[in-house]
């Protein structure tokens, strides 16, 4: 298939802009994403796609296609063609690709997630969480991975713990609240409202996981080769998004969006920037590039943590990078 780059590149860098195209023009895209990964800053960058016109102007019409449940649930939405691309966490990638689906990711979404552990005030250390009951994401994610090392940076285990699987960062907030979780990861802005809130943050999940390859816009691999040049628009449109995300001309216009997309403060809106970007901490993707060294810590962390069994599926069976190139994305 490599053989193909050349030809690829040769058509796709010669297609030109499509600002102002009529409907009748565009090409139909439709792209799955969870209710829960919505609602959460990790849909920033296809948010700033959308609403700034970047998929128009490289001629989709972009569809979102919500999907209920996890990870899983997303690859299936794939395999049933209910989405053509879709938002997909790498540590499903490989467990998926390890039972034989045939799914590659094609552009990074988001690096290196900051997930903050937050607990009830009382609890001043990690150690304190000891016995207790902590809200975690599903097991074999990647959330509850790298908030697994964190703990483990601090000498707990999963058996150490008391842990409730509770999916997405709006339910794990929500039962942190209600006093039924003693400590849950939070993604930006709800850990900086949760702390207003007198609730304490005690460590993040970067400070054990620095290299990470967290989300990635995935497809089937035999869709992709049959609609390489939708694949190759759809990459232009979010490495327009991800370039005007970190502009800091625009950083107004990104801190007023969170405000509006998850009910933020401005202090929490303009918290998530700063944590993102001062200094920068390679949480978002330059422009959509895929890190294999941060795929590498996804497969060491699912291995070291019994959830894969067989040896894991080569990279080349997990990133097909040629969509980026054809794209003038190295």
């Amino acid at each position: 298939m490599r053989r193909l780059l050349p030809l690829l590149s040769a058509i796709f860098l010669g297609l030109h802009a499509v600002t102002g195209a009529s409907a009748e023009e565009l090409v139909p895209l439709r792209y799955g994403q969870t209710a829960s990964t919505w609602k959460s800053i990790f849909s920033l960058p296809i948010r700033v796609a959308d609403t700034h016109g970047f998929f128009r102007k490289n001629g989709l019409a972009f569809t979102l296609v919500p999907v209920e449940g996890g990870g899983e649930a997303t690859l299936q939405a794939l395999e049933d063609g209910k989405a053509d691309l879709a938002h997909v966490a790498t540590s499903f990638l490989v467990t998926g690709a390890a039972r034989g689906r045939n799914t590659v990711g094609i552009a990074g979404e988001f690096n290196n997630p900051i997930y903050s552990l937050v607990a009830k005030p009382w609890y001043k250390r990690i150690e304190d969480l000891k016995g207790r009951k902590i809200g975690m994401a599903d097991m074999s994610g990647a959330v509850a991975l790298a908030t697994m090392a964190l703990f483990q940076q601090h000498g707990l285990t999963a058996k150490d713990l008391d842990i409730r699987v509770i999916e997405g960062t709006s339910p794990r907030f929500q039962c942190l609240t209600q006093e039924d979780c003693d400590a849950v990861p939070l993604g930006q802005p709800q850990d900086f409202y949760a702390q207003r809130q007198g609730f304490r943050i005690l460590g993040a999940s970067n400070e054990a996981v620095p290299e990470f390859l967290y989300t990635v816009t995935a497809a089937k691999r035999d869709w992709a080769e049959q609609h390489a040049d939708t694949v190759v628009r759809y990459v232009r449109a979010l490495r327009d998004a991800l370039v005007f995300i970190r502009a800091p001309e625009n950083r107004a216009e990104i801190v007023a969006l969170i405000m509006e997309a998850w009910n933020s403060s401005e202090t929490s809106a303009t918290g998530t920037m700063k944590l993102f970007f001062e200094p920068e901490k390679n949480v978002l993707p330059m422009q959509g590039e895929m890190s294999v060294a941060g795929l590498k810590q996804v497969i060491r962390f699912l291995e070291e943590g019994g959830v894969l069994k067989e040896p894991p599926p080569p990279i080349e069976r997990l990133l097909e990078p040629r969509y980026l190139e054809a794209a003038g994305i190295h």
